[in-house]
């Protein structure tokens, strides 16, 4: 059955790649159908594959193998929250080792240029915290972060 609401995603020509990807590294993640192009078009041809459908993480979504027209942003990221370091370090390694780049706060880019945070349930505990001293020492130490480090962002905390 398709989503109401479906996030659509554009490749150029690599959607069932980064949908495979995606499936093997985030856990409730699927591969659905695959669509072939009924004709030629633009960026392939007939046959080539057109577009994938996938969940990441139980969202539905859809790859769009568009061309080299339209490059993905940090104006859309996914979101992941992780329990422990164990899970943040398998996830940013995964994301990062497969051709990715790290950023800054959590953030890092898959080889298709999709952008994902990273971000430990402790740190958005650390930064919404009724102490607003203890938030903004546990914000200013993300802020020095790539990856993050979920002792040092409690250690940041506890001041």
């Amino acid at each position: 059955m398709i989503s109401k609401n479906t996030i659509c995603l554009w490749y150029d020509g690599t959607a069932l790649e980064a949908a495979k990807f995606y499936t093997e590294t985030f856990p409730d993640s699927a591969v659905g159908a695959v669509h072939r192009a009924p004709g030629d078009y633009p960026s392939g041809k007939e046959g080539d594959v057109l577009t994938v459908e996938f969940t990441v993480m139980g969202i539905p979504c859809l790859g769009l193998n568009g061309g080299p027209a339209f490059k993905h942003s940090e104006a859309f990221s996914f979101q992941v929250a992780t329990d422990d370091q164990a899970e943040t370090d398998r996830l940013w390694n995964a994301v990062i080792g497969n051709g990715g780049q790290a950023s800054a706060c959590g953030w890092c880019k898959d080889k298709w240029g999709l952008s994902w945070q990273i971000t430990p349930r402790a740190l958005t505990a650390a930064i919404t915290d009724p102490d607003p001293a203890a938030a903004k020492r546990a914000f200013e130490a993300m802020m020095e972060m790539t990856k993050i480090d979920i002792a040092a962002i409690e250690a940041a905390r506890r001041g």
